[in-house]
């Protein structure tokens, strides 16, 4: 699968953003999918996960950091997935990534180590001013 990522930007603290990635192929419904994001210096994080389902019931996981700013969503019909970001702070900037877990079974859990993520997006710069 290819995934690309776009949304990204320049925005003052405070502001909002909605990154979206496309994937190619058919299976994308049933992938897990993932952001994560790479400060200048830092290691690649985890940001958010959503898992696939058969039943249209979907369970996220954020990190802490972003828990109840961004949200995580899919359309199975676009083969997108995206992350909406509100009340951004400075400390957000960062290359932002999406990937597929295409061996994660159906269910309630989702990857956050990008070990576990086979597929990557080539990332969208996000900068947040203050």
């Amino acid at each position: 699968v290819q995934l690309q990522a776009s949304g990204g930007g320049l925005v003052q603290a405070g502001g909002s953003l909605r990154l979206s990635c496309a994937a190619s192929g058919r299976t994308f419904s049933r992938y897990a999918m993932g952001w994560f994001r790479q400060a200048p210096g830092k290691e690649r994080e985890f940001v958010a996960a959503i898992t696939w389902s058969s039943s249209n019931i979907y369970y996220t996981k954020y990190t802490n950091s972003v828990k109840g700013r961004f949200t995580i969503s899919r359309d199975n019909a676009k083969n997108t997935v995206y992350l909406q970001m509100s009340s951004l702070k400075p400390e957000d900037t960062a290359v932002y990534y999406c990937a597929a877990d295409s061996t994660r079974t159906e269910g309630t859990t989702t990857a956050t180590s990008p070990l576990q993520y086979a597929y990557w997006g080539q990332g969208t710069q996000v900068t947040v001013s203050s």
